[in-house]
């Protein structure tokens, strides 16, 4: 039995009342601000129909909004406002900070909470079937119709217990919702390039383009030709589909526009300039009619890439360039050619998609991914609103729903390393940026005391011994100045660093020994580093610019595994002469070389 069920036993086992809300609070309403009062910035927002939460329309002077707060009514913190108009019904807990609302189009309710928390009222107004008034070109709510609304008022232990539930769904939902936006952000991090790709228009990889022919409502059939009408390009299809949801009668169509196997499709009218022109692509293996305002692209590349790559941020500005926001937006054969995107090679094309798929079938797959989870959610959310805010006359079983949840710590940007990583193979990334960076300290050795602790100088072995460390565990140390600037060395016991500067690897992106064969294997250029006419050193700054190949912990591991191998046959005098010796070093060399002369892919 869940914690609301024993409540409702124990504090309300037949029932609860139904309560007007007249005969618990009173309706409010603010003074009207004239439009010349307002501006497009200033100290306090300003809010009209609907939007309060959101954007603010506008904002005011604080003097002003000081002056009315002293001259007429205004919401006291955890009041609920009301959208009167517009939006009907609208409602949010007003959360005490400056602001300001325009009168009647906004209303609240002022309540003496020992009896009901406005919290719950606030769910209690989310499900309210208000009556509403569209006698003008406004809905509207009057405020007859606010006060008369019953709501059910259990005891507070009940409606706290209430609002804790609903609270955790609205959280989860926005939750979701928010994870939602992460696949865009990540398709277009990842399709930017950073102009390193050359870009094209579309016309100039179109073998063909042309608009389709009408197809109306009615002469959609269950069977007979599938075929596409644009408006189902909004509604009904992703990033691409392989299979139409409609059928069509050639007879239906004087003129018959036919669309095959990789082709493209753009809607081209629509109600927002945002969404102008939605494209998909087409990969199934039908032969299928295109309808009315849809233009069909033929072209010779990965369908998915450009489906994927022309629903990024940087296309849709592209297809909204120009566009005016009205009842209906159109566009056109001329504007789509125009269209400008980074063209890859096929291969990288492929592998893109093959990306951007798996992250949109978690993401927007209608049976697996997050919009379903956001619908159960959201009607989990409903059910809970609707079940718990309508108290029968006599007891009745409220079950306790429970989903357990897992959030995803993962930063943005180790998700985008594995993503390129992925694709390529291999990525550039600066030092300073998968690094802590542990810079030696001053030490003499006729201020310290002898010991069992390497001190650190930048030589070949250790300068002298110590009996403390400033640094244990794994660490690549690089020297700092002297002739021995630039040599790199690496330690996995307590060391004492002095004269050079210590690297501790990000242990989500690298591995502390493949770090050091990289930096090792660039020792001539630190060495070229150096600068100063007496005593030469090598800048700490321009180190951390220093780009080093970035490739999967599997494939570090494999690297670091094999020069250990070499290492151990080059070092140790008793595996063989030292002619055997010097022809391991140069092997070592060389394959120390080979494995990490990384090309970098585009």
């Amino acid at each position: 039995m869940s914690k609301l069920d024993e409540l409702i036993q124990e504090l309300c086992p037949n029932g609860v009342k139904y309560i007007r809300l007249g005969d618990i609070g009173q309706v409010c309403m603010c003074k009207r601000i004239m439009k010349s009062q307002t501006s497009s910035e200033g100290d306090v927002p300003f809010y009209k129909i609907g939007t309060f939460g959101g954007k603010p329309n506008a904002f005011i002077s604080n003097e002003l909004y000081e002056e009315y707060k002293r001259l007429y009514s205004y919401p006291k913190k955890g009041e609920i406002l009301i959208s009167a108009a517009g939006t009907v019904g609208r409602t949010v807990v007003y959360n005490g900070e400056p602001a300001y609302f325009q009168d009647s189009n906004i209303v609240w309710l002022s309540n003496d909470e020992s009896k009901v928390l406005n919290t719950f009222l606030h769910y209690c107004y989310e499900g309210q079937p208000w009556r509403i008034s569209t006698g003008g070109t406004i809905a509207r709510i009057y405020n007859e119709n606010i006060l008369n609304a019953k709501v059910p008022v259990p005891p507070l232990e009940v409606q706290r217990e209430i609002v804790h539930i609903l609270d955790c769904f609205t959280l989860l939902t926005a939750e979701l919702t928010a994870r939602k936006k992460q696949y865009n952000y990540y398709r277009d991090a990842l399709l930017s390039f950073d102009n390193k790709v050359k870009k094209v228009k579309l016309k100039d990889i179109a073998v063909d383009i042309y608009r389709g022919a009408g197809i109306r409502r009615e002469e959609v059939t269950e069977t007979g030709i599938p075929c596409v009408r644009y408006g189902e390009i909004y509604t009904t299809y992703n990033t691409w589909f392989d299979a139409c949801v409609s059928h069509t009668k050639l007879e239906y169509v004087s003129n018959p526009k036919y669309f095959e196997h990789g082709d493209i499709l753009f809607a081209i009218t629509g109600e927002s300039v945002e969404d102008i022109a939605k494209s998909v692509a087409y990969i199934g293996n039908e032969k299928c009619l295109a309808g009315g305002d849809i233009v069909v692209l033929k072209h010779n590349q990965e369908p998915r890439y450009l489906a994927h790559v022309l629903s990024t941020y940087e296309a849709r500005q592209q297809k909204s360039k120009g566009k005016i926001k009205s009842k209906v937006v159109h566009s056109s054969v001329p504007a789509i050619e125009e269209i400008e995107i980074p063209l890859p090679s096929m291969e990288v094309q492929r592998r893109y998609a093959d990306v951007l798929d798996n992250f949109e079938k978690i993401c927007n797959d209608l049976d697996i991914g997050l919009p379903a989870e956001i619908e159960v959610r959201k009607k989990q959310y409903e059910y809970y609103r609707d079940v718990l805010l309508t108290f029968a006359e006599c007891g009745e079983t409220i079950l306790d729903r429970q989903t357990d949840r897992q959030t995803d710590r993962q930063t943005d940007r180790q998700t985008i390393i594995r993503l390129i990583q992925y694709v390529f193979g291999v990525i550039y990334l600066e030092l300073g940026s998968v690094v802590k960076v542990f810079r030696g300290e001053y030490i003499t050795k006729k201020d310290t005391v002898s010991g069992d602790i390497p001190v650190i100088l930048g030589g070949q072995e250790p300068a002298y011994y110590i009996d403390k460390f400033n640094h244990k565990g794994e660490v690549v140390v690089v020297a700092r100045s002297g002739a021995s600037a630039g040599f790199v060395s690496y330690w996995n016991q307590p060391v004492f660093i002095t004269d050079g500067f210590g690297y501790d690897a990000d242990e989500n992106t690298l591995i502390p020994k493949y770090l050091y064969y990289i930096l090792k294997n660039m020792e001539k250029q630190f060495n070229d580093m150096k600068r100063g006419a007496g005593v030469p050193h090598i800048s700490g700054a321009a180190l951390l610019e220093t780009k080093i190949p970035i490739i999967s912990l599997s494939e570090q591991e494999r690297i670091v595994a094999i020069l250990d191998r070499f290492d151990t046959l080059c070092n140790d005098i008793s595996e063989g002469l030292p002619a055997e010796i010097e022809a391991r070093q140069k092997q070592y060399e060389y394959y120390r070389d080979k494995l990490l002369n990384f090309i970098e892919k585009i």
